[in-house]
C-alpha cells in the first residue's frame, strides 16, 4: 500500500514537472507529497510502531526535510527533483521488501 501512495505522488510530481506547472496546481502536487510524509511521520512517532528506532528517526527525518523544502519549491521554485529523488529511494526499498 504504502508503495502504491508513493507511485501516485511522485507520478503526480513528475507530471507536474514536465508540465511545467507552477502555482495552485504545483502547490497541490507538493502538498500531497507533504502530508504522505506527514503521516509517516506521525506513524513513526507512535510508540507502537515496530520498525527499528534508527529507521523511525529517519523517516521523521527525511519528512522534516520534505515539508521545509516544499516550502522552497512553493514559494521560491525550487526544483522537484530532491523530493522526487527520495520518493523514489523510499519505493524502491519498499519494493525490496516483497
Amino acid at each position: 500500500m504504502e508503495y502504491r501512495l508513493f507511485g501516485q505522488v511522485t507520478g503526480a510530481m513528475l507530471s507536474a514537472q514536465r508540465e511545467n506547472k507552477s502555482g495552485g496546481s504545483l502547490a497541490e502536487v507538493v502538498d500531497s507529497n507533504r502530508k504522505l510524509w506527514r503521516l509517516l511521520a506521525a506513524d513513526c512517532l507512535d510508540n507502537s510502531n515496530r520498525l527499528p528506532e534508527g529507521l523511525r528517526a529517519n523517516i521523521v527525518s527525511l519528512s522534516l526535510f520534505v515539508t521545509r523544502y516544499s516550502k522552497d519549491v512553493i514559494r521560491s521554485g525550487a526544483p522537484l527533483d530532491p523530493l522526487i529523488d527520495i520518493n523514489r529511494s523510499i519505493m524502491q526499498g519498499l519494493e525490496g521488501q516483497g
